[in-house]
């Protein structure tokens, strides 16, 4: 039975996106089996897996709205070695859409039930904000994964996530918990990010993911080839230490 994870933080620009996919790819390339699913409307995880988000036929859209299952609007990240249920711009109108179904908290959950025997990973894109669209994100999964810069006003946004993810576990969830944090486009070099750094395993302990992502141009180009980085440059130090990641992601797994 797959392990549903949400990638969020109500920060922005955090890498989000950039650990959603290349988490993936890692995962996929230690021999997991890996649905992506892209719940923010840019589409940006569809699009950096290979996946046009134009000439999509069907998306998370139409499966939010019942109007397709998971396993008929899922398509191959052929290239990267997972699967994905994409997005486009058609989901930023499922907000309105969403407001007067049943149990609209709850439709990407319920979508997921049918295909979770056929992964060991759900790795959910959530957008930004506090929306519809992320509760539903939060509602359908096991735990929370926190990608985060080692910068102050990070550790606002993390304390933020905290408490969201509190009252979605007292209403609409109880299962739902922090996995982990992990510390992206980290610079040792810089003496405020050894300091933020220290302060989160002060305040969060164990729950910090000791593998740590490096700031890496690598990775940063890799999207505008429509790849992950793991994929785009397997040698480049952020990708070998994505694939750590994924690495540490199984382990921590089988504690849960």
């Amino acid at each position: 039975m797959a392990k549903i994870f949400c990638i969020a933080n109500q920060k922005g620009g955090v890498g989000k996106t950039t650990t959603c996919v290349n988490l993936a790819a890692g995962l996929a390339r230690i021999g997991q089996r890996v649905l992506l699913v892209d719940l923010d409307p840019q589409g940006n995880a569809t699009m950096g897996s290979g996946v046009d988000k134009r000439a999509l036929a069907l998306s998370i859209y139409d499966v939010l709205l019942g109007e397709a299952t998971v396993a008929e609007a899922v398509v191959a990240a052929e290239a990267c070695g997972y699967r994905v249920l994409g997005a486009n711009r058609e989901l930023a109108g499922a907000e309105i859409e969403l407001v007067g179904l049943d149990q609209r908290e709850q439709r990407l959950k319920q979508a997921l039930a049918a295909v979770a025997a056929d992964h060991d990973f759900v790795l959910i894109d959530c957008p930004p904000s506090l929306s519809l669209l992320t509760l539903n994100g939060l509602c359908a999964a096991n735990g929370v994964i926190v990608p985060m810069q080692c910068e102050y006003f990070a550790l606002e946004g993390v304390s933020d996530l905290v408490n969201t993810i509190k009252q979605v576990r007292a209403n609409l969830n109880r299962e739902l918990k922090i996995i982990g944090l992990l510390r992206v486009m980290f610079d040792a070099r810089t003496m405020l990010q050894k300091q933020v750094s220290d302060q989160l395993f002060e305040h969060f302990g164990d729950e910090v993911f000791q593998t740590v992502i490096p700031r890496n141009v690598r990775l940063a180009e890799a999207p505008s080839y429509g790849l992950p980085g793991v994929v785009f440059d397997p040698s480049a130090k952020g990708s070998k230490a994505f694939v750590e990641f994924a690495r540490e992601m199984v382990e921590r797994i089988q504690t849960l």
